[in-house]
């Protein structure tokens, strides 16, 4: 039987470039390939799911320049639905894209096939279906009722009320009101029951906003979004970094005391995530740095300093 032996440390002291959040991340990567113009994203988190997404949207005929050893992305698009009207995509494990994509692919016009691993095809996406279909959409599943590979047959959705459970995952709703702008008149989505996961649905929300777009929220019951819009690129986008990584590095200094500098997530954060540095009464404050920072402008970082 092996042991490790780990001798604790009387002070945590240092600074810590986050990574990208991986949410966030793939909302930038989708807005941006539909949105006119060209978006340059940084912070853009190296992991499966964005690699499923970013092979995807070349696949769908999205221009993509990488830089910064994969951390900055150049998205050029024309706006509006993917020039691409036929492809076949593998998208791994990667729910953060094959449910966005699933609703992105209705909104324009041709034939596509959403596959990937054996435990994608074991997550529902049914609820997702049910209500794309009830706008219009046309969406046949190759295997399992409910389950992944799906077939996409798009022709353009149709703005109307539709209805989703709340209690179920945020992704389905997320992915509808990413698609809703893009529908041809304006869709309302009534929300049955409570909303579960409200903070990845205002970091939909903000991230639809920084492309242009509004999103009206009645209290977590319904939103409405108009049709007929085009999403505007914002020039940059800057992926906050994953605010739930910064807790444990956070957590470090509150437990043996010094002064730790998490570099990427700041006090007004979109992050659900973020908010355990309030719960602390001895937090000393958020600020905002790195305005002038050749490597990503804007930086946004969170200073813990417990003595």
């Amino acid at each position: 039987m092996q042991s490790l032996t780990l001798n604790p440390t009387p002070r945590v002291e240092g600074v810590v470039q986050l990574p990208g959040s991986k949410s966030l991340s793939n909302r930038l990567l989708l807005l941006s390939s539909l949105a006119q113009g060209r978006t340059e994203v940084n912070n853009l988190l190296e992991s499966d799911d964005t690699g499923y997404m970013t092979a995807a949207l070349e696949s769908l005929g999205v221009s993509l320049t990488f830089a910064n050893n994969g951390k900055r992305c150049l998205v050029e698009s024309n706006g509006g639905p993917f020039a691409v009207q036929q492809a076949d995509l593998f998208l791994g494990n990667a729910g953060t894209a094959i449910r966005p994509l699933c609703a992105a692919l209705c909104v324009g016009e041709g034939e596509y096939t959403l596959t990937g691993e054996p435990r994608m095809l074991e997550r529902p996406i049914a609820h997702l279906v049910d209500a794309l279909s009830q706008l219009g959409a046309v969406i046949e599943y190759e295997g399992v009722e409910g389950y992944p590979p799906l077939r996409i047959k798009a022709a353009g959705l149709r703005g109307r009320r539709v209805s989703i459970r709340g209690n179920v995952s945020s992704q389905y709703l997320t992915a509808l009101l990413l698609a809703s702008p893009l529908a041809e008149d304006e869709l309302e989505i009534q929300i049955i029951g409570n909303l579960v996961s409200k903070p990845y649905i205002d970091m939909t929300i903000d991230v639809m906003r920084r492309f242009g777009v509004t999103v009206e929220n009645e209290d977590y019951q319904a939103f409405r979004v108009a049709g007929g819009q085009v999403y505007q690129s914002p020039g940059t986008a800057l992926v906050e970094g994953d605010a739930s990584s910064a807790s444990y590095f956070l957590s470090a200094a509150a437990i043996r005391g010094g002064t730790v500098r998490v570099n990427g997530v700041g006090a007004d954060s979109v992050q659900g995530t973020s908010s355990t540095p309030t719960s602390w009464s001895r937090w000393e404050r958020w600020s905002v740095a790195g305005q002038t920072s050749s490597k990503f402008p804007g930086e946004i970082c969170a200073v813990l300093n417990l003595t």
